[in-house]
């Protein structure tokens, strides 16, 4: 099963192929990744403080046949090799989902292909899996943190997916991004905080843990994002912000905020009787929370998987490698209707 896969929700334009032939549910991804292009267009938004849609849509426009071609010739593939094409159909910018189906759909039909639409969150959830080192047995509880959703899962198979509890507001990106910009730090703000936080000291600030201890699995950080707040007006009465003060509140706000998605992820371990976290999407990639995951399931006995680093934020190989899985599981996914359409929301525990 080699598969195409095209990403285009937000404000990366990711392409890879995909080979996983002799997969099989717990088995080795096969051969893998063969060949991948990103394109991201963070230099391009960072002056509006964040993703300008229409922006985004022209962009993958530009990208993305480039981009492909790029790909088949690091994968050493041609066309004609491309068994099945993949295409994030949903959720997120609709301008840009539909960049990409169009893509896809148009590929297909000129190579008679089959075309599947996938979960934008099905594939960061799977990605994982395709880490070289990755021995991952279903079922599992997954973490999905990033700049647009903060979930807990359990995932029983491909497809098999039931919310746990997910954030009532901002999702833990969000929070990130929104303090950066309270901090006076650049777009995108989550790389930034972290980093600023390590030059700061635990306790200077003690920020709210919201919902630590709600007694279910939801999230909340409005509330967190609105304590930065008031701790930076607070700091500025008499004059900017100074260097210190940034990297305090920096620290305090990322100690609260690994503080209760690391508390709420071994709840929902123990509340299911799991011993595997998988953790992805952007927020994933973040340091502090790896380390303070590492340490809290040794403790527990749980074992802890991320994707590699260059899968964390968005990009083809997890919805080549969503689709291949996918159709590995139900071959009659295998679709040649060249209509396209796509679902800028949609709800994974919809996902059918």
């Amino acid at each position: 099963m080699r598969v195409l896969g095209i990403e285009t929700s937000c404000d990366e334009t990711g392409v890879a192929i995909v080979d996983t032939s002799p997969w099989e549910a717990g088995e080795p991804a096969g051969k893998g990744l063969l060949g991948q292009a990103l394109y991201s267009q963070i230099a391009m938004h960072v002056d509006y403080g964040g993703v300008v849609p229409e922006l985004a849509s022209r962009d993958h426009i530009k990208r993305v046949i480039p981009l492909i071609n790029q790909t088949l010739k690091e994968s050493k593939s041609t066309l004609k090799e491309i068994d099945a094409i993949a295409y994030t159909q949903g959720p997120g910018l609709a301008g840009a989902l539909l960049v990409g189906a169009s893509v896809a759909k148009g590929l297909a039909l000129a190579l008679n292909k089959p075309v599947l639409g996938i979960h934008h969150l099905e594939g960061h959830l799977l990605s994982p899996l395709l880490a070289s080192n990755a021995n991952i047995q279903f079922p599992f509880v997954a973490l999905l943190v990033s700049g647009g959703h903060t979930q807990l899962m359990e995932v029983t198979g491909v497809g098999e997916y039931a919310i746990l509890g997910e954030t009532l507001d901002d999702a833990a990106g969000e929070a990130f991004d929104k303090t950066a910009k309270l901090l006076g730090l650049s777009y995108p703000g989550g790389p930034a905080v972290s980093a600023l936080a390590k030059l700061g000291t635990s306790g200077t600030y003690q920020f709210p843990r919201p919902m630590k201890h709600s007694g279910d699995l939801d999230f909340s950080f409005a509330g967190l994002k609105t304590s930065v707040l008031t701790q930076v007006k607070k700091n500025t009465q008499n004059g900017p912000l100074n260097s210190i003060d940034k990297a305090q509140i920096a620290r305090g706000f990322v100690d609260a905020i690994i503080e209760v998605l690391v508390s709420k992820s071994i709840s929902a371990l123990k509340k299911s009787s799991m011993k595997t976290l998988v953790v992805a999407g952007g927020v994933g990639a973040n340091e502090q929370l790896r380390e303070a995951l590492e340490v809290a399931c040794q403790k527990e006995g749980i074992a802890v998987h991320y994707p590699p680093l260059h899968l964390c934020t968005d990009n083809g190989a997890m919805i080549a490698f969503a689709g291949a899985m996918r159709l590995k599981k139900n071959p009659q996914l295998a679709s040649k209707d060249w209509g396209f359409d796509v679902r800028p929301r949609w709800p994974l525990d919809q996902l059918s």
